[in-house]
């Protein structure tokens, strides 16, 4: 998989009434500004290599460097809770070399929020960022996943939003 966009077209059914659906207000769409802050500090501070964002149900789920075989699941008011970030201690990378850089973070999540808003009908219902191994995830309402290398999903940023 690595340095590939692989799509994966998921279930039919769901396809098949895609334009019968529309996107349903979830409690991070009502804090998405701060979601998209907290992403970023625990992706550049706190430790953590792998985020995922589940938007319609409002999870946000974390892999850690130091505990990369156990994941953990922060469910809607705790993902968004003022005391969530000071609640969880500082951490550095010890020497990994992510190849996403803390700098290209807030980026890739303006372009998540982008593709969470746009359309009301085909919308980004979870995406994740693995900072170690420098791949993108996405689901959209249609079904479709998307696993992107990230300078990929830079140059490819006009192909999202459109029949994913």
């Amino acid at each position: 998989m690595a340095d590939q966009w692989l799509q994966i077209r998921g279930d039919p059914s769901v396809r098949a009434f895609l334009f019968e659906q529309h996107r349903v207000q979830s409690m991070f769409d009502e804090h998405l500004d701060h979601l998209m802050y907290v992403m970023q500090e625990l992706l550049t501070h706190k430790g953590v290599f792998h985020a995922k964002a589940h938007y319609s149900s409002s999870q946000l789920t974390c892999w850690f460097y130091d505990d990369p075989y156990n994941y953990r699941v922060y469910v809607r008011e705790e993902a968004i809770d003022p005391m969530f970030l000071p609640s969880l201690p500082d951490r550095s990378y010890e020497g990994r070399q992510p190849r996403i850089g803390s700098e290209r973070i807030a980026s890739i999540l303006q372009e998540f929020k982008r593709l969470r808003l746009t359309d009301e009908q085909i919308y980004l219902r979870n995406a994740s960022i693995n900072r170690i191994n420098g791949m993108i995830g996405m689901t959209f309402s249609c079904d479709g996943s998307h696993y992107i290398d990230c300078d990929d999903f830079f140059r490819r940023l006009d192909c999202f939003g459109k029949d994913v």
